[in-house]
């Protein structure tokens, strides 16, 4: 890590971080599948011009820092929906919720689990994307569909629930990993689970323990429009030209505004 000193603050810049790399990078004369991750969809969603910035000229956004309570909270659920998976029993979690299943075994889980060096794929036919995902579980009923299962971690006074905005995101993600999955020829059953769980701020002593509720919110949603949203990624990374910005981008706004300003400077 590189340290610098600005204004009395230390700040911490990764060495990992390039920002113009050339690797990964799409090519539209190649005829090898490019992978395209279930996040980079997200971001063609979110902006089409830094969707393409990234994945076609190979300058990615600036990387966010990492969210380490959230991993720690999904590294220890799965550890315990492992146990139960071995056990071949529904967690305590699902009888309190009257959800008839039990946690998924299969050979290739941890593959799927693995989104930076794997998780579930799809070659996309006719074109040349290999789509992929990384979920954090999956669980079985009894008539052998499958329920994907998305763990999320917050801490709020108010109900946990999926109706604000900015977790569209969320569904569009569950919604993708039960695309993968139907396309991969599994049996999917309509409704994911999202596994929430809200820190809790209202207990009278810390005791160096972090106390959750767990509230386990089914979301029914559509897998319709995704083969069509993958077309048009597509599409968008053969281009020769730079798409516009989504109006709600701030990343582009801040260029925009960095070149406004410096144009200013330079014709003074």
């Amino acid at each position: 890590m590189n340290h610098l000193r600005s204004s009395g603050y230390n700040l911490v810049v990764s060495k990992y971080y390039n920002p113009k790399r050339t690797r990964n990078i799409f090519d539209p004369n190649s005829k090898t599948n490019f992978k395209l991750s279930r996040s980079k969809l997200e971001l063609f969603s979110e902006c089409p011009k830094c969707f393409y910035i990234d994945r076609r000229l190979g300058v990615g956004r600036p990387p966010g820092f990492p969210f380490s309570l959230n991993s720690a909270v999904d590294t220890l659920l799965k550890k315990e929906f492992d146990h139960f998976r071995n056990l071949k029993q529904p967690h305590p979690l699902m009888i309190k919720n009257k959800i008839d299943a039990i946690p998924f075994a299969h050979e290739s889980l941890d593959n799927w689990r693995d989104s930076l060096r794997k998780g579930i794929e799809y070659n996309a036919p006719g074109i040349n994307l290999t789509i992929s995902g990384g979920v954090d579980d999956i669980w079985v009923n009894p008539k052998g569909e499958l329920i994907i299962v998305d763990y999320k971690a917050t801490s709020k006074t108010e109900e946990v629930t999926l109706d604000a905005e900015w977790q569209n995101g969320y569904k569009r993600q569950m919604e993708i990993y039960q695309w993968l999955f139907q396309k991969n020829g599994f049996q999917v059953h309509e409704e994911g689970i999202f596994v929430y769980c809200n820190g809790k701020t209202d207990i009278d002593e810390f005791d160096a323990k972090l106390c959750f509720d767990i509230k386990l919110i089914p979301y029914k949603g559509s897998t319709e429009w995704i083969d069509d949203f993958v077309q048009k990624a597509h599409q968008c990374l053969n281009s020769d030209q730079i798409p516009e910005p989504s109006e709600n981008c701030d990343y582009c706004a801040y260029q925009n505004a960095v070149a406004s300003v410096l144009s200013e400077v330079e014709a003074d």
